[in-house]
């Protein structure tokens, strides 16, 4: 899957503040992503993050 920093991604379940949309700061063997709404910041495995990824949107547009 071709996640880049920068790119938002709409997650299938949505985090306890009730954002399901993460933005992406650092790409790797883990993830990075800030919460959309609360602006919260969780590193998790690549792995696991693109099983939970509904879709990704760069730049506003859905890829």
């Amino acid at each position: 899957m071709d996640v880049q920093v920068g790119d938002v991604l709409v997650m299938k379940k949505a985090h306890p503040c009730g954002s399901r949309e993460w933005k992406v700061t650092r790409v790797g063997m883990d993830f990075k992503l800030v919460c959309g709404g609360c602006g919260h910041q969780v590193m998790l495995p690549r792995t696991k993050a693109e099983k939970s990824i509904k879709k990704i949107l760069r730049g506003g547009v859905e890829v």
